[in-house]
């Protein structure tokens, strides 16, 4: 295992992207932020683009040389808005044509890159009831599993350049400060949570330190093909309900019909996001041998709520 010295990211002032860039700092890498141009920006720490309009500042790419790894997290959220056929069309462009340009930028660069981890999502397997699933079950046939085979296909390109190419397919990052549980967590605390439909349907999630460390794991390791984001205990919405009520010491006795969800997300985004029952095991990381700091539900929330 080599050590990184050049790691660039996408995605750098992203819920994830932005604990990702603090823990490269923490260790010592050098961090080159991927970031538009009117966005805030260092010449020495800093490369330009604009995936929307296909462009990328060659200079920029020239003065960094190259990479050791490249950690790809650029992409519209998922879940911000109703899936109308535009927003659906800007969250699949958002991620293939950010990965395609990222990919044509890294084989601009005489000396290469040694690692692409690209993001993806466990969204690739669809929903599947009651299945376990790891890194070799099939795909689904929803939009989302649409969005991540494009998603993955655009990345894996680089593998022709020789680099090694990491899908990062990952579950539900539990943290306060972003993602599902902080849209949670006001209800919660008022005593208002409750199960999402009927509480079966299976969840995967993974603490927000633990997401930040599977990514470091697998640059470090080189671990190429899809690796799972996720902890090694799923669990069904009942269960993490009650998990995160008692974490929070009140009540959550509310039950939100799957109808609300459907009229107020509409029904695609509703059935396909937010009441996919996704089963999914951690297995690559596991053979790997990473050790999570949060390996159980208990521990993720505890994490969760207090960090």
């Amino acid at each position: 295992m080599g050590t990184i010295v050049r790691v660039g990211v996408t995605g750098s002032s992203g819920f994830i992207g932005s604990a990702v860039v603090a823990a490269l700092h923490e260790r010592g890498d050098d961090v080159i932020s991927f970031v538009r141009p009117s966005g805030h920006s260092t010449a020495e720490t800093t490369v330009r683009w604009d995936p929307s309009r296909q462009l990328v500042d060659d200079g920029d790419l020239r003065r960094v040389g190259g990479f050791d790894a490249v950690v790809h997290l650029a992409g519209a959220g998922i879940a911000d808005k109703r899936w109308t056929p535009a927003r659906k069309q800007e969250i699949l462009l958002s991620r293939t044509g950010s990965t395609s340009l990222l990919v044509s930028a890294l084989e601009s660069m005489s000396s290469g890159t040694a690692v692409l981890a690209s993001g993806s999502a466990i969204g690739y397997y669809g929903p599947r009831g009651d299945e376990v699933l790891d890194e070799s079950s099939v795909r689904g046939a929803d939009f989302l599993s649409d969005v991540c085979v494009g998603w993955e296909n655009a990345a894996l390109a680089l593998n022709e350049r020789g680099s090694i190419v990491t899908l990062l397919r990952t579950g539900i990052v539990m943290s306060q400060h972003g993602g599902a549980l902080k849209r949670q967590l006001p209800l919660f605390r008022l005593g208002l949570g409750g199960r999402l439909s009927t509480g079966q349907q299976w969840l995967s999630p993974i603490s927000l330190r633990d997401e930040v460390r599977a990514i470091l794991w697998v640059i470090d390791h080189k671990i190429a093909g899809p690796v799972n984001l996720v902890s090694p205990e799923p669990l069904r919405n009942s269960e993490f309900t009650k998990a995160l009520a008692h974490g929070l010491h009140r009540p959550a006795f509310a039950r939100v019909p799957a109808i609300a969800l459907q009229l107020v997300l509409g029904g695609e985004l509703a059935s396909s996001a937010v009441l996919a029952s996704q089963r999914v095991l951690p297995k690559v990381l596991a053979d790997t041998g990473f050790s999570f700091d949060n390996p159980t539900p208990d521990s993720i929330i505890s994490s969760s709520i207090r960090s």
